[in-house]
């Protein structure tokens, strides 16, 4: 199964996004505390959030606590900090493991401890030469559904409002 991991997110509206993406590709989303907005019922619906009942949410108290129990499974570490490109990488076609796309805070991206610790599994988006980064949500999308198309979509899919 395929984990989106957010770091310390702060912005709800990407985390918003992103659970969008999640629920309609069947995608566990993990969120590391602490987190830069409230999860409570009321700013959620402000955040326009009301299918978070379909999504499956997994949420750690801090990255210590996700890495003590995930640091040795499949990470992948999204920066802007490295040269290796997404698109290069070879991903584990199975379904009894799971993989985790692990990205930071959009003020920071991920803590150099973190990609010091993992230096061989960290990859960025390609972008053109001056190009800081991507918004969040969108690199979560591109990499969301470049992973299933590698798999085959292997989910029934749809493209219709069904």
């Amino acid at each position: 199964m395929l984990n989106i991991v957010l770091i310390e997110p702060e912005i709800p509206q990407n985390t918003g996004n992103i659970s969008r993406t999640c629920s309609a590709t069947a995608t566990r989303l993990v969120l590391v505390h602490p987190l830069g907005f409230s999860l409570d019922e009321r700013h959620l619906r402000r955040a326009g959030l009301d299918y978070w009942d379909r999504l499956d949410l997994v949420q750690y108290p801090s990255k210590e606590a996700f890495l003590d129990e995930h640091g040795d499974d499949d990470l992948v570490l999204f920066t802007a900090r490295c040269d290796r490109s997404f698109f290069d990488l070879d991903f584990p076609i199975t379904d009894d493991r799971d993989i985790y796309f692990v990205f930071g805070r959009e003020s920071r991206g991920l803590d150099s401890d973190i990609t010091a610790r993992y230096p061989d599994s960290c990859v960025r988006l390609p972008m053109i030469a001056g190009t800081r980064s991507l918004n969040l949500s969108n690199t979560v999308a591109v990499a969301t559904y470049e992973y299933y198309r590698r798999q085959g979509f292997p989910y029934p899919m749809s493209c219709t409002d069904g």
